[in-house]
């Protein structure tokens, strides 16, 4: 049950707040209901991908098969292009590189229907019990899960250094041919040298909305965010700046966190 009874006036149609450090839930909307996900199923992708042990070392080539995605598939990754696994994860996770994402599960062990196979498999590790995953990009409004889910998966993939670093990195830059591509991340808050981020994942369908996953210090505590189907493009990362300052200035959690720190004999300089 949410923790304060102020609670932040969120606009994401769906969301959760989870004090990973006090295994607490903050503030639950719809919490429990599954809903498309869009570019979210990234983290999935690549934490399957990552406990494979593919060489994250070895070149791939973007073949036609990999444009040939669904509408919405924009990608500056021309066919013929070769990056590494490692560049094609980090364009993934940071840049929500659709080519990049169809590249990674097509090279999979047993390609496209094995890799689907091991994200849903590796949900019911988790215990996602409300999540399906269709495709690795996240272009299907099949790809659905509840908030209550993608904590469980946030939390899971920020125990990955390879994840967490690619997630959260400002930019990145490839070589294709002769030409340089500069990336930026989707999620703009990683700039912001105010935030303590560890992991991100952004996501846009029609059918999803704009979608936001994170994971971030906040006074002291490792903070899970979730915030599914945001109207407007500014929304998800407006919620997550209310959170924020929500968490930072509620009296209820502040004296919830004075207490927990005086029942381990520590202090707070909150």
């Amino acid at each position: 049950r949410p923790a304060a009874a102020q609670r932040p006036d969120l606009r994401s149609a769906a969301a959760l707040v989870l004090d990973e450090t006090h295994a607490s839930v903050l503030y639950a909307h719809r919490a429990d209901e599954a809903l498309p996900i869009a570019s979210i199923t990234k983290l999935m992708t690549a934490l399957v991908v990552l406990e494979a042990h593919q060489p994250l070392d070895e070149l791939i080539e973007i073949t036609p098969e990999d444009r040939a995605l669904k509408r919405g598939a924009a990608s500056r990754l021309a066919v013929g292009a070769k990056l590494t696994r490692g560049d094609l994860m980090h364009l993934a996770l940071m840049s929500s590189e659709n080519r990049a994402a169809h590249a990674l599960g097509r090279s999979y062990p047993g390609g496209m229907p094995a890799v689907v196979r091991a994200m849903n498999a590796r949900a019911r590790t988790l215990g996602m019990t409300r999540t399906r995953f269709v495709d690795p990009a996240g272009l299907s409004s099949q790809n659905v899960a509840s908030p209550s889910d993608l904590a469980k998966l946030v939390m899971a993939t920020s125990a990955n250094p390879d994840i967490r670093r690619f997630s959260t990195d400002d930019e990145h830059a490839v070589r294709v041919g002769r030409q340089m591509l500069e990336f930026r991340n989707t999620n703009n808050l990683v700039r912001n040298p105010g935030w303590d981020i560890t992991v991100q994942k952004t996501g846009y369908l029609v059918e999803a909305g704009r979608c936001l996953v994170m994971r971030a210090a906040i006074e002291g505590r490792d903070v899970v965010i979730v915030l599914l189907n945001s109207y407007g493009k500014y929304t998800r990362v407006a919620d997550a700046r209310r959170i924020r300052k929500w968490i930072e200035t509620s009296p209820t959690l502040r004296s919830s966190q004075a207490r927990r720190l005086a029942a381990r004999g520590g202090t707070s300089s909150t």
